[in-house]
């Protein structure tokens, strides 16, 4: 299907719209776990979240319609449609009996479709392919960062008499996702799935900046510029 130039600029606020939403729920989170608020009684967010994950399925099938190749995107984005369902509303409307502790893992699955949406916009304002892969993988290593230490504080403070502040906690997931570690381990059966999910990112996305660096002197050692000031230096 043709996308004329009115249907791109849909496309773009569509996305715009996502990264606003997906930044506004990472607020909302940040400032219930600092709190301590009971997000299940705070009607403001579970109203935000609902109509968020209901504008991200619109979103997701609202770009399919204009997809240049629909297969194709359904094959490479149905990840984003699983994570868009407002699980947690469903629920608690449904009355489904769950654990606190897996109605709260429910809670962060729309950071899932988040934490994609903000990379692909990183990914979008990059000048070249590699750079837009880098700026996505970044973009995903600070949001797993972020929500890992989140996560982290939320199960460790108490049980671990190291955990003290949320900054303990960033400290922490710093030195775990670099694989470099300190002196703080985690005691609880989350902190130690967060602890072995951030080495996991650390070992996988590092290395991108080593094949970035390379790419760079690669292009650098190739350019006419460079060629010149070469053979200026020979004479």
């Amino acid at each position: 299907m043709r996308v004329t130039k009115g249907i791109q600029w849909s496309l773009d606020a569509a996305r715009m719209a996502v990264f606003v939403l997906s930044a506004l729920l990472i607020v909302f989170i940040s400032y219930d776990t600092f709190t301590g608020r009971d997000f299940l009684r705070n009607t403001l967010y579970m109203r935000f979240q609902f109509w968020m994950c209901i504008f991200f399925i619109f979103d997701f099938f609202y770009e399919l319609v204009f997809a240049p190749d629909r297969r194709r995107y359904l094959k490479t984005r149905w990840l984003f449609l699983l994570l868009s369902i407002p699980y947690l509303n469903i629920i608690t409307q449904l009355q489904i009996p769950v654990t606190a502790t897996e109605i709260y893992w429910v809670r962060f699955i729309p950071l899932g479709r988040a934490t994609m949406a903000l990379a692909i916009v990183v990914g979008y304002l990059s000048k070249n392919r590699v750079s837009s892969l880098l700026a996505s993988y970044i973009m995903i290593l600070v949001a797993f960062v972020y929500f890992g230490s989140i996560i982290f504080f939320n199960a460790e403070h108490g049980p671990n008499p190291d955990i003290h502040t949320y900054w303990n906690a960033l400290w922490w997931a710093c030195m775990d996702v670099t694989t470099i570690g300190c002196d703080i381990q985690p005691v609880t059966v989350i902190g130690k799935v967060v602890s072995s999910v951030l080495a996991v990112m650390g070992v996988l996305v590092f290395p991108l900046f080593t094949v970035y660096v390379t790419s760079l002197v690669t292009r650098f050692a190739q350019s006419p510029r460079s060629g010149s000031g070469a053979q200026q230096a020979d004479q």
